[in-house]
């Protein structure tokens, strides 16, 4: 059976986050967005892990579920939070982000208190930051439980990754050394989808996955994973992503935000307005032609640095799909922010109409999305997405890319359409 997975998100105890980000919003978005499992995020974080202790009923399979919840078809949670090491190694500071995944409660107290009797600060954010190794914590982790899932996240992002330009390293061997073998998967983050990773046959051997890292409501699926599990469990979980042996479990399809919408796909400095392709970056020498200073070196520079081939498609690879999210779609259609009353009202039609937003986007046929009387525009902008028909501007030293469909003209013909709103 198949199953939609988003197993790094954050909670309201992290920084920067909806503070509308508890448990039963989670459930009930995951719902509306089309989710089966969902990662309950920051398990570090004192005030999480007793809100989850709280609020969650361990099914004795490694995962959760709502202890009120109403629903027939329940949603999965697993146990998922991600630290931030910053660290000294061979006369360069490390800042690795690093995602960990624990088959029970039992594990994630035990790493909670092996940190604290290191004197690391698990009170102060739900991304915990910690002056340990990322090595440090992968055998701290496996002590805890040799079943938990120790994963690099969003791993070419410039300042906070596994091979990030600024802070990073140029190998897995190099960071993780003789624990390199239990390195089995890696998050490929926004600003990088699994095509560009392919180009590196460094990553051949390693599972690569997306989720969404969401802080709020809106951002939850934007990046996921879909499974083949021959029953939900967190060790048939564990088999589709770690093992890749023929056992009935599989990791089947990852759904990506298009990379150049991510914020860091292009070289650049924001303050300056200057985002350029790495072909660009390296005519100029990696500086800014209008303030002469060092430019921020995105991921699609990085990849191209690490790389040792074109862009192929590795043997037994996963498969995955480039999508936009529904209220982007609707929004571009009439122009129009997410957050607009014209923009909400369509979506909350769609949801109603089709259950849940994966299913609108990906499933629905053109002549059904017809029927429900729903602006032509909606239709088109989401069976465009769908064949990949996009307008691009990439992103670049934290300014998100824009990801259009309609030409200005186009919206002006909507405009002249009979709304039956």
């Amino acid at each position: 059976m198949q199953y939609i997975a988003d197993l790094h998100i954050h909670s309201k105890y992290s920084r920067a986050t909806s503070q509308q980000m508890d448990l039963e919003n989670i459930d009930k978005w995951a719902r509306i967005k089309g989710f089966d499992i969902i990662a309950t995020g920051d398990w570090m974080h004192l005030k999480c892990l007793l809100e989850i202790k709280r609020k969650l009923k361990p099914l004795n399979n490694g995962l959760f579920v709502l202890k009120k919840n109403k629903n027939i078809k329940p949603i999965y949670f697993i146990l998922s939070t991600e630290i931030s090491s910053i660290y000294k190694f061979k006369d360069k500071v490390r800042k690795i982000h690093n995602l960990i995944l624990v088959p029970d409660l039992k594990s994630a107290e035990k790493i909670n208190k092996k940190l604290d009797s290191l004197g690391c600060n698990l009170k102060s954010d739900g991304r915990p930051i910690v002056g340990l190794s990322a090595k440090e914590l992968l055998k701290i982790s496996l002590d805890a439980s040799p079943s938990t899932m120790f994963i690099p996240a969003h791993i070419w992002t410039p300042w906070f990754s596994l091979f990030g330009a600024n802070s990073g390293f140029d190998a897995v061997e190099e960071c993780f050394e003789e624990m390199t073998p239990y390195i089995r998967a890696m998050e490929t983050g926004l600003s990088s989808d699994p095509g560009m990773n392919w180009r590196w046959s460094a990553l051949d051997k390693i599972t690569l996955i997306s989720n969404s890292d969401a802080h709020s409501f809106a951002k939850l699926g934007r990046e996921v994973n879909i499974l083949e599990l021959k029953k939900i469990s967190y060790k048939n979980i564990y088999e589709a992503i770690w093992e890749k042996r023929k056992t009935g479990n599989r990791l089947l399809q990852t759904l990506e935000f298009f990379p150049q919408e991510g914020k860091y796909h292009f070289d650049g400095h924001r303050a300056c307005n200057i985002c350029f392709s790495p072909a660009q970056t390296k005519k100029y020498k990696n500086i800014c032609p209008k303030c002469k200073k060092p430019l921020t070196i995105g991921v699609a520079h990085r990849v191209d640095d690490l790389s040792d081939r074109a862009e192929k498609k590795p043997r037994n690879a996963v498969l995955f799909q480039n999508l936009i999210p529904l209220q982007e779609i609707i929004a571009d259609a009439f122009s129009m922010g997410v957050n607009t009353k014209t923009v909400q009202s369509r979506y909350d039609y769609l949801i109603e109409k089709f259950k849940n937003e994966f299913n609108v986007l990906l499933n629905i046929k053109e002549k059904d999305l017809a029927k429900t009387g729903v602006e032509p525009n909606i239709i088109q902008g989401i069976i465009r997405m769908r064949q990949g028909k996009v307008r691009i501007q990439p992103g670049y030293d934290g300014e998100y890319g824009k990801i259009s469909i309609f030409s200005d003209q186009e919206r002006g013909n909507f405009k002249k359409q009979k709304r039956l709103f």
